[in-house]
C-alpha cells in the first residue's frame, strides 16, 4: 500500500498556470504534475492600479498557444476558502480585495481559478516536490521579512474555511504584549524584527551583513541573532506540539542562513518541542527557494480538500 508522499501523487500530465502575487512583484508559470516549471514570467505591481488587473493579464500571457484550462493563484493575506475570496491583503490596496475573487478572476482570465494563501501553497510546494519530499507530514516555516508557513498532514494542508497557521503572529511574550513591546515570532525574530534590534544597537541592519558578523563571532550580533531565532522557535515549537510532524522545513531569506539559523531552532525544540515527549523532529532546509508557491501548484488540487 502507497505511503507518504507516494500515496497522494497525481500521475496525470496536466499543465496549469501558477500564480504567486505580491507587493511588488507577480509571477506566473505553467507547471506540469511533476511540479517541473515550464515557463515563467515575472512583471513589477503597480499599487497604484485601480484594479488588480495585472493577474488576469499574466495569465493569458503565460497561458497563451497553451490549452490550460485552470489556474492557481496565491495571494498575501487571509483567505476565505469557502467563498473564494481574499480577506484582508496586508501588502495590496484595500480597493483590490473586491477584485480578488474566483468569480472576477475567471471572468478576466478565462480559465478556472483557484485562490491560495501564498504561504499554504508554498507549504504544499515544499511538502510535495521540496524539502518534505517523500513524507506525509511536515510544517513549512518561512523566516524572511515576516514569518509564515503552512502544515501538511497525510499530504493534505491543514485549513479551515479560512486560511490558517499563521505561525508568525503566535504570542510568545505575553509580558511584552501587555507592556506593549514586540512579542511575536515574526515582530521578534523576521528579518524586520531583527533590523529593528540590531539598529538599536548600531549594528548592520541587513540580513546578509547580520548574518557575516554572526559567523564572525560578533558578540552582540550572535545575541541579536540567537534571541531572535529562538522567538521563532518558540513559535515553531508551539506549533508542533498540536501537529507533530515528521519534519520542519525552514525556508526565507533569513531561514536559509541554516548553518546559524537550524542550531538555535533544534536546540530550543530539543529543549521545549515534543522531544520531550520522546518525538525527535528533525529540521530540513526548503530547497525550492522563491518558487515554492508556484510549483504548488501542480499539487494544489491534490493537497487541499
Amino acid at each position: 500500500m502507497a505511503s507518504g508522499y507516494d500515496a497522494y501523487v497525481d500521475k496525470t500530465d496536466e499543465i496549469i498556470v501558477s500564480v504567486d502575487l505580491g507587493g511588488t512583484n507577480v509571477r506566473a508559470a505553467l507547471v506540469d504534475a511533476s511540479g517541473e516549471l515550464l515557463n515563467v514570467s515575472k512583471r513589477s505591481v503597480s499599487l497604484e492600479a485601480a484594479t488588480p488587473e495585472i493577474v488576469p493579464d499574466i495569465i493569458k500571457e503565460i497561458s497563451a498557444g497553451s490549452d490550460v484550462s485552470s489556474a492557481v493563484i496565491g495571494l498575501p493575506g487571509l483567505i476565505n476558502y469557502t467563498t473564494q475570496e481574499m480577506v484582508n491583503p496586508p501588502n495590496l490596496p484595500e480597493r483590490w480585495v473586491s477584485y480578488l475573487t474566483k468569480q472576477w478572476l475567471e471572468e478576466q482570465s478565462g480559465l478556472s481559478v483557484q485562490l491560495a494563501n501564498d504561504a499554504d501553497l508554498a507549504a504544499v510546494g515544499e511538502a510535495y516536490f521540496g524539502g518534505g519530499k517523500g513524507l506525509s507530514d511536515i510544517i513549512f516555516v518561512t523566516i524572511s521579512t515576516g514569518v509564515g508557513g503552512g502544515v501538511v498532514l497525510g499530504g493534505k494542508l491543514v485549513h479551515g474555511k479560512l486560511s490558517a497557521n499563521d505561525m508568525g503572529h503566535i504570542t510568545v511574550d505575553y509580558q511584552a504584549a501587555i507592556a506593549g513591546k514586540r512579542y511575536t515570532p515574526e515582530l521578534l525574530g523576521s528579518g524586520t524584527g531583527l533590523a529593528a534590534t540590531a539598529a538599536s544597537l548600531g549594528l548592520a541592519e541587513e540580513t546578509e551583513a547580520l548574518a557575516a558578523l554572526v559567523r564572525s563571532g560578533d558578540p552582540q550580533a550572535v545575541k541579536v541573532w540567537n534571541e531572535g531565532l529562538q522567538a521563532v522557535a518558540a513559535g515553531i515549537a508551539s506549533v508542533a506540539w498540536i501537529y507533530a510532524p515528521e519534519l520542519i522545513v525552514i525556508g526565507g531569506g533569513v531561514g536559509l542562513n541554516a548553518d546559524i539559523t537550524h542550531p538555535v531552532i533544534a536546540d530550543f525544540l530539543k529543549n521545549f518541542g515534543p522531544e520531550q515527549a520522546g518525538l525527535h523532529i528533525p529540521l530540513a532546509a526548503a530547497s525550492l527557494g522563491d518558487d515554492a508557491g508556484l510549483v504548488g501548484g501542480a499539487a494544489w488540487h491534490k493537497a487541499f480538500a
